[in-house]
């Protein structure tokens, strides 16, 4: 968007999958900077993944629209750029237009994730250790709406950091990037600033100043309490779980299993092919596969704006993962078409990355049932919230050793407690109740699994 002064506002772009706001992470360039059509000038973390946001515009940055930890909403500026002379100052867009006939190709960049064609480079974030008079990275002014500490407060500036591990540790370490002070060029926050940081005594916490109350009639912050804002992911996980309780009517049913002869199918695969072990997350799916052929009325979701209740054709797998940001439900698209060895490679590869925030957004939606494991927590049991706006979710407790009868004798087993949480509004409890038991027997006897594929 072109101002009338000549600069040019680049509006935080559509991010895809319903997203409609995203957090700033990270600053890449300061007030004064020289940008180049394409160069990622900040990091935005949505609640689906951590992305680069690269500007469309070349020229001198003369505002930054959002502190580090500040939400932008989608359509709001972002960045204010202004020509550089001689650059085109007649049309403004030339030089970018010029760019995008070369081939450029201005494009969000999740960390992890493919990108640009085969001889195509990530341009590495650039950093101002010559900056302009009266103006430096560490107290370059951030411009554009007020934020909550009010207008006579110094805007919060955006700590220097370039390596996500710096930032990973930090997040993992507790500690405030923004406090600390870098020993790297131009001020740089490094990892051994943090590791240093890290062992340091630890500060009393201080209270939140001016900390509204969060409703009428609830106290405020005290000293000493810990004020989470719900932003970011947080926020999103709260939405969501809470539209799933307003307008899904879930029923949570349960079995108790004896996985014993699992168990043992698993030792038998992986004994004779030891290259390519299957794990019993990957035999779960398998069982929840086969029983979403035999009833599919649970791999669907209810459209209530059209008033019918859609039954996908094709099973999108999400397998619900804890990571350092929270709980995430990456997702295995079209996963009846993968043979069970290439179930668990594909769940190894998909959760490894989900822990390392390497998705890219598309991965982490769409799915149409969900299989929790929830017994790595070491805990038996669960009602689990529905995945909106999924129908069914099949949570796994631990297997551990318990009495058991077999054959009229007590005998110690390993036994898992099985749980379906469906929606009552796409089927009653004799579909709901037939694909537990499904998928209790075939627990129980993995042999009827190759029946039934």
């Amino acid at each position: 968007m072109t101002t009338a002064t000549g600069t040019r506002d680049f509006l935080l772009p559509d991010l895809g999958e319903g997203l409609s706001e995203a957090e700033i992470v990270e600053w890449r360039v300061a007030v004064g900077d020289v940008v180049t059509v394409d160069q990622t000038v900040v990091e935005v973390e949505t609640a689906k993944a951590v992305v680069d946001v690269p500007c469309p515009y070349a020229g001198r940055v003369v505002a930054l629209h959002g502190a580090a930890g500040e939400v932008r909403p989608v359509g709001q500026p972002l960045i204010t750029i202004a020509p550089l002379d001689g650059d085109g100052g007649d049309d403004p867009h030339a030089t970018y237009r010029e760019e995008e006939r070369a081939g450029s190709g201005n494009v969000l960049i999740g960390y992890g994730t493919g990108h640009g064609g085969a001889g195509r480079r990530r341009r590495r974030p650039r950093l101002a250790l010559a900056p302009e008079p009266d103006v430096t990275p560490a107290t370059a002014p951030v411009t554009g709406t007020p934020t909550a500490d009010g207008p006579d407060r110094p805007p919060r500036t955006a700590p220097l950091v370039i390596s996500p591990i710096v930032r990973r540790l930090a997040r993992e370490r507790g500690l405030d990037l923004a406090a600390l002070r870098g020993t790297g060029p131009g001020g740089v926050i490094r990892r051994a600033d943090v590791e240093a940081a890290s062992t340091a005594p630890a500060a009393p916490l201080a209270a939140v100043p001016d900390a509204p109350a969060a409703h009428v009639g609830l106290a405020p912050a005290g000293d000493g309490d810990v004020v989470i804002p719900l932003t970011g992911i947080r926020k999103v996980i709260a939405d969501k779980l809470s539209r799933s309780r307003r307008e899904i009517p879930e029923v949570t049913i349960w079995v108790d299993v004896d996985a014993t002869g699992l168990l043992a199918t698993r030792a038998a695969i992986n004994a004779a092919t030891p290259e390519s072990p299957v794990s019993i997350l990957a035999l779960l799916a398998r069982i929840c596969l086969s029983g979403l052929r035999k009833y599919p009325q649970l791999n669907a979701h209810v459209d209530t704006e059209g008033q019918r209740i859609v039954q996908s054709a094709g099973v999108h797998l999400g397998i619900a993962a804890q990571t350092d940001r929270g709980l995430v439900v990456p997702v295995l698209r079209d996963a009846q078409r993968l043979t069970t060895r290439e179930l668990a490679a594909a769940l190894a590869e998909t959760t490894a990355a989900a822990r390392a925030g390497t998705l890219p957004p598309a991965r982490l939606t769409g799915g149409t049932f969900t299989l929790n494991n929830y017994g790595v927590f070491g805990v038996d049991g669960s009602t689990p919230i529905i995945n909106h706006p999924e129908a069914a979710l099949l949570g796994v407790g631990r297997i551990v050793d318990k009495p058991w009868v077999v054959d009229g004798q007590l005998a110690v087993r390993k036994v898992t407690q099985l749980s379906l949480t469906f929606d009552h509004r796409v089927c009653d409890g004799g579909v709901a109740g037939g694909f537990l038991r499904h998928v209790a027997d075939c627990v129980e006897q993995p042999a009827l699994l190759v029946a039934n594929v």
